[in-house]
C-alpha cells in the first residue's frame, strides 16, 4: 500500500498515512458517539490518528482505538457544555435526530444547515 506524509500540529510531527483513506463521514455531518453522550458536527478529518502519543495513552489500552483509521474533529455537545472533541471513526454513528447543533463556534464555520446536515462557509472551501 502506497504512504504518504503530511504534518499534523496537534502532534508536533509528521504522520505516516495510507495514500487513500475512505471516510465514513463527511465534514458538516451530525454524528454521535457510540458509547458517550454527546454529539457534533464534523469541521476537519484526519486520515489517521494524528495526535499526540499522550493523548491517545490517556485512553485506557481495552478502549483504545486502531491508530489507522480515520479521526474526526467535532464541535460536540452534551447537555452539560459544548466542546471540540477528536474521535475515531469506530466510535461514531451519524446522528438521525436532525436537530442542529448547538455550539457557539457553528456560525464560524458553517452558513446553513439544511436536511440535517450543516454547509461549510464558501470562503473556508478550497
Amino acid at each position: 500500500m502506497e504512504r504518504s506524509e503530511f504534518y499534523s500540529s496537534q502532534a508536533g510531527r509528521r504522520i505516516d498515512a495510507p495514500s487513500r483513506s475512505r471516510a465514513r463521514f463527511a465534514i458538516g455531518d451530525i454524528v454521535k458517539h457510540r458509547k458517550f453522550d454527546f454529539r457534533g458536527v464534523i469541521f476537519d478529518i484526519d486520515p489517521v490518528y494524528a495526535n499526540s502519543d499522550e493523548w491517545l495513552e490517556q485512553i485506557p489500552e481495552d478502549q483504545r482505538p486502531d491508530r489507522d483509521q480515520p479521526f474526526y474533529h467535532l464541535l460536540a455537545e452534551n447537555d452539560d457544555s459544548s466542546y471540540v472533541a477528536y474521535v475515531s471513526q469506530q466510535n461514531l454513528l451519524i446522528d438521525t435526530a436532525g436537530d442542529p447543533i448547538d455550539h457557539p463556534q457553528v456560525p464560524q464555520l458553517f452558513e446553513d444547515f439544511r436536511a440535517g446536515r450543516y454547509f461549510l462557509r464558501r470562503s473556508l472551501t478550497h
